[in-house]
Order: structure tokens, then sequence, then C-alpha cells
């Protein structure tokens, strides 16, 4: 892809954004192009993740919204991850097909990913493509999840705005969307109002909300019926009114961050041994690579798993210490999706889902630098001590 079609994208060309975003879902040398020419452009757009159960109504809570923020005379994106067939990697993208109606508004822009087993409710691509529309000017960057279960809080990196949708009757009250997601929330929207349990998944939400110690930032529960539109206008105000922009880019004590980690990481014999690097870090997250050399082969010609799990591992453990406690993992599962040649570059991002005083969940993506190919996902819970890390207290 070329440089004069890269800045069309950037100037708004919709057909010029279809093939950035194609190159971008392929990897390669046009999708470092297209993210070296957005990377000063980002920062301007509202992300709103909308997240919760599938069947929940998010297609067609994210076309109302859509609606009200067209009539207020904002311009849209939509980037809809659909789940792939586990048998074929193929996917229905049924999302856009739901969102229809809207397509034919030069103001709004919709775009299917397929998750191509991706865990954490998004596509590989997705963060990628979040820039880009930030990148063109979009106000509002809506990003609708595949809504799998309580792990798929992925969104939790990228959205300024996290919308859980919670439709009524899930059976046994709240309990069936799950800690975790619920956590994750700056807006809950009961979906399918209409409907006769509806007034009590409201009520279970505000109760469970009764319970947190910190009574003064919580989030709303409204009720919604998106194919009527009742509620939308409530909801878009809600939304108009916050002020958060790009937090995915926000740096919060990198520099000091960088530095601990960078001493803890010199400090580490497995990560000597394996040939682990820092390549950036901030207060819950950490960022390293690898060269797969011939002592990570096992006997079938790959990168072994344990040593894709320690490079992950060492990721999570580096991020969960950046705040200068003393974290340790003691819960961690690991999936992996693609084989890693030697010779290839690997990349292990670990990032902070949730954290209280005690426990916090991470996530790691590790993913193969040439061409950002998925290779594994980990999930990882750790236990937090009042004491700092060991090696804090050698610099």
């Amino acid at each position: 892809m070329d440089t004069a079609l890269i800045f069309k994208a950037l100037e708004g060309d919709r057909r010029a954004i279809g093939r950035a975003i194609s190159a971008l879902e392929d990897g390669g040398a046009s999708a470092y192009a297209i993210r070296q020419a957005t990377a000063a452009r980002q920062g301007r757009a509202h992300v709103i993740g909308v997240t919760g159960p599938p069947g929940g109504g998010k297609s067609t809570l994210v076309s109302a919204m859509i609606r009200g923020l067209r009539e207020r005379g904002m311009t849209v994106a939509v980037v809809a991850v659909d789940p792939s067939s586990p048998f074929t990697g193929g996917a229905v993208l049924g999302d856009r097909i739901r969102m229809g109606e809207r397509q034919s508004d030069d103001g709004v822009f919709i775009r299917s990913l397929a998750s191509r087993g991706h865990l954490g409710g998004l596509a590989t691509a997705a963060a990628d493509v979040i820039d880009l529309f930030d990148a063109a000017g979009f106000d509002v960057v809506i990003v609708e999840t595949v809504g799998a279960g309580q792990s798929e809080v992925e969104i939790t990196r990228f959205a300024d705005t996290r919308i859980v949708v919670c439709p009524p009757g899930l059976g046994d009250d709240v309990q069936a969307i799950k800690a975790g997601i619920l956590e994750i929330a700056d807006v809950f929207v009961v979906t399918k109002a209409d409907l006769p349990d509806s007034r009590k998944t409201a009520s279970d939400l505000r109760a469970m909300l009764a319970l947190r110690k910190d009574q003064c930032h919580l989030p709303p529960v409204l009720q919604v019926v998106a194919t009527s539109g009742d509620g939308v206008d409530k909801l878009v105000e809600v939304l108009l009114q916050r002020p958060e922009r790009g937090k995915r880019h926000a740096v919060d004590g990198a520099q000091e961050a960088y530095r601990q980690l960078s001493g803890f990481i010199a400090q580490d014999n497995v990560a000597n041994l394996l040939g682990f690097e820092l390549v950036a870090a901030a207060k819950g997250t950490a960022t390293l690579r690898m060269k797969v050399q011939r002592k990570h082969i096992n006997f079938n010609g790959k990168c072994h798993g344990g040593i894709l799990f320690s490079f992950g591992d060492m990721a999570l453990g580096l991020a969960c210490n950046s705040h200068g406690k003393l974290a340790t993992l003691v819960d961690g599962q690991m999936s992996i999706s693609t084989a890693v040649d030697e010779g290839d570059w690997l990349i292990a991002h670990a990032s902070e889902v949730s954290r209280s005083r005690k426990i916090g969940s991470y996530q790691v993506r590790i993913f193969r630098a040439s061409d950002n190919a998925h290779i594994a996902l980990i999930h990882g819970t750790v236990y937090v001590l009042d004491r700092p890390p060991v090696g804090a207290n050698d610099e």
C-alpha cells in the first residue's frame, strides 16, 4: 500500500480506509507504514467498548447508539468483532449485516473483523483499526466485542468508556454475567427493557453496586429498548458527558516504571539465560522481546511451549510488580494458536485487567514481530503482598 493511499485514508477516503484495514489485518510492511502514519494523529476520538454475553442485544444497541450520535452531528466508526469457526477459521461477520441500515450514511463506517482464534473478545488487528479510525477523524469509535464470557475483558486496554450489556432473563441473577466483566463497566445497560425480568436485573445490578466501598464513582444502570429507541437518548447523553479520550495511549509513571523494571530483568537469571529483553514499560504494563534460538527449539523443530510460557510469565511478572509492591503469580492459563520457528522475533505485551489491594488480574499477548501474527495468550491472577519486590532493595 503506497504512501499516497495511506494519507487518503487519513483524510477520510472510505475506499482507502477499507484497503488500509485489510493491510492491517494482513500484517507485513504495509501495516508497519500505516501504524507510523497514524501515530501522530491519535487520541482525539472517544472510543466506546460494548461487551456482554452472546445474544444480549449488543449489535442492536450499537445500531441505536449510532442513530443517536448521528442526530447530534457526530461521525461514527464501528469495529465489530465476530467469532471465527474453530474448524474453518471463517466468520459470518453478522454484526455488519445487523447494522446494515447505517451503511449508506457517509458519516458512519462499519467494519467487521473475524476474531481468528484471538482470545480476549477482540481481533488481533482491532487496536490498529481503532487507531486508524481515530487518525481518520471519526468523532466516536465503537468497538463491539465477541462477548463470550468473563475473561473477554481485553476491551479495557482500548476503550475510554466501557458499556457492559446485561440482558434480562439470564437465569441466576447477575451471577450469570460473572465477576470480571462486571468490574470493568463504566456504564451498565439493561437491554430488552420491555421484557418482564428487566426491572429485576437492573435492581440486582444496583444492589451489587451498593456493596462497593467507593460509592462516589458508581457506574449508572440504564434500561434501554434498542428496537424502539426507549432509553437510547439518555444513554447517548451519559456517553457525551464523559471527558475521557486516548486512555489507551496514556502514560502513567512510564519512565520510573521502565527504570525499575530494567533493574528487575537485569537481575533475573531466567531472563538472561533465555534472552528476554525489556522494550517498554509503564505502571501495570510491560513489553518484552526475544529471538527464538536453537536452544528454544523442541524435538518437533518448533519453539518449546515452556519457553513461550516463561516469556509471557516474565512479562506478566514485571507488569504486576511495576507498582512497587511484591506480587506473585498464583494461577495462570496459556492458549497457543501458532507454532514458532527458529529465527522469529517474538513480542510479549502484558497488561493489567484489574487490581485490588490483594488480587490482580493480568493478560499477556504474545505475537510475532514480523507480521503481528497471534502466537499465544496468557491469563494470570497474582497475589499482592504489602512489601516491595525483592529486587527493589538492590537498586
